[in-house]
């Protein structure tokens, strides 16, 4: 019964997976339950496999579309003949009964034999298919025509092929009989073999481990050297890089050094820009503050002009905009000063008063003296009249850790405040806080320091400072330049358009 069936043109549903196929019935196995198909069309599109088998459980619906009669399988295109094998073209088709289509031939001399008609010749004859055999046959022509412009359809259509198949589909058998004219119709419409494009990946590292940079870059040097010619991209040249306030074009050469003392500076510094500024012994710079007081540069004038300085650096120190900010609302800024009973500390309540009016939680120690320096009443006076905090006790200074600590404890000439109990313990305590401490005007380096600072700042023109003054800054106090003159000092302000600098160590 099932070899009835050979030679039927049939429609094969194998659901939404795997799509509908139609071809001629070339097999039928009742035992294993399997049916095959020659010259087999998946979804209106010729597939490359001469042949598909199929399982009965893959199969959803089955329909025969042609039922060949007896001794007219040449009309019908017989699959050794024909070289396209279109279900319903070539016969005349009519509906039966049941539903399915039946095999009506067409009318043929039987006096001569007929020539198959090639693809082209069959367009435009008569012949008379049902609606849905219609169907097929213009969407298999369209996708046909498509894809004969493709060369990379064999590709996609193996990858689709292996992807979508199903796990109980039988693998497709393919036949190794192919003509010479099949060879080379495949080859002009699907391009070269899918066995010539390379499987492998590109190794992109084994191929950059051939390009030798040390060689290339060699070789351009040896070029530049022998040519004359200058290169911006050799490898052993630095370009000129430029900071945002410096002009790339000079019309004449800089001087660096622009400020030059009287006497052999103990140490240099430099600026930002490349400036040198020599240090001044304190016999010097004492001499240059009296003779600018002479002139007009009062006492209070250089506290107020030293004291905006100094909390211009600190505010910069606590975070700046950052962290003084209206929209922040964590807790400001806690600052510890901790100043003498002298001059340098009437210049640290000066900052301590700054600090407070830019809302700076100021705790100011100052030891309690009989009699004060004119100086330090005034700056206490107006020191009070802020938020700021006066303490005289160690033990009213704060427990934790503080945002910074400034100090103005030391003196130039009194040393022997060093040894009060006052200043012993504030020094423990400073210590111990573990806060960052900003010096204001140190002693110079031979004197011993009791705090480690990590800035300090000073005055005019820089002493000798040691190692455990920190970082060194500058700030301007407003000293003329006729002033360094007197004093027979060549100046050229350092300062720029800002009155504080940094100054490195040469």
């Amino acid at each position: 019964m099932a070899t009835d069936w050979l030679g039927s043109i049939v429609s094969i549903n194998c659901g939404e997976s795997l799509g509908v196929y139609q071809g001629r019935v070339s097999a039928v196995d009742q035992v294993s339950q399997t049916i095959s198909l020659t010259r087999p069309f998946h979804n209106g599109v010729k597939c490359l496999v001469p042949e598909v088998t199929f399982r009965a459980g893959d199969i959803t619906e089955l329909k025969i579309l042609e039922i060949p009669g007896p001794g007219d399988s040449r009309q019908c295109g017989d699959s050794q003949h024909m070289d396209t094998a279109i279900p319903g073209v070539g016969c005349q088709v009519g509906p039966s009964q049941n539903g399915t289509g039946k095999v009506l031939k067409k009318p043929m001399s039987s006096s001569a034999p007929q020539n198959i008609p090639r693809r082209t010749d069959m367009k435009s004859q008569d012949i008379v298919i049902s609606p849905q055999q219609q169907c097929s046959k213009s969407y298999m022509d369209r996708h046909m025509e498509t894809l004969s412009q493709s060369k990379g359809f064999r590709r996609r259509h193996n990858s689709w092929s292996s992807s979508s198949r199903h796990p109980n589909q039988v693998t497709p058998k393919k036949s190794g009989l192919k003509n010479g004219q099949m060879k080379s119709k495949d080859d002009e419409c699907f391009g070269d073999d899918i066995e010539e494009i390379p499987d492998t990946d590109f190794d992109f590292e084994g191929n950059l481990a051939l390009f030798d940079k040390a060689a290339v870059f060699e070789e351009i040097e040896t070029y530049e050297r022998r040519s004359g010619t200058r290169s911006r991209g050799t490898p052993n040249e630095k370009p000129a890089r430029y900071r945002h306030d410096e002009n790339i074009l000079e019309s004449e050469p800089i001087v660096y050094r622009r400020i030059v003392v009287p006497q052999n500076p103990n140490k240099e510094f430099c600026t930002d820009s490349g400036l040198v500024v020599p240090s001044v012994s304190y016999e010097l710079h004492k001499k240059l503050l009296a003779v600018a007081e002479k002139h007009g540069l009062t006492l209070e004038r250089r506290l107020e002009m030293t004291g905006v300085c100094a909390s211009q650096m600190a505010l910069s120190l606590l975070g700046g905009p950052n962290r003084l900010n209206p929209k922040n609302v964590h807790q400001r800024p806690t600052v510890a000063l901790l100043c003498g009973p002298h001059v340098k500390g009437a210049q640290g309540i000066s900052c301590g008063r700054h600090l407070s009016n830019h809302d700076v939680h100021v705790i100011l120690f100052l030891p309690n003296f009989v009699k004060m320096l004119e100086s330090i009443t005034n700056e206490l006076n107006l020191f009070s009249k802020t938020q700021g905090q006066q303490v005289s006790s160690v033990k009213d200074l704060p427990d934790t850790p503080v945002d910074l600590v400034i100090n103005c404890l030391d003196c130039h000439e009194n040393a022997f405040l060093r040894d009060q109990p006052w200043y012993k313990a504030v020094v423990d305590w400073a210590n111990q806080n573990r806060a960052p401490v900003l010096s204001i005007d140190p002693p110079i380096s031979e004197m011993e320091l009791g705090i480690d600072a990590k800035w300090s700042l000073a005055l005019g023109l820089p002493l000798p400072l040691g190692e455990r003054a920190g970082r060194v800054y500058l700030c301007d106090i407003g000293i003329p330049q006729k002033v360094f003159q007197e004093v027979g000092i060549n100046y050229h302000s350092p300062f720029g358009c800002k009155f504080v600098i940094p100054l490195h160590s040469t």
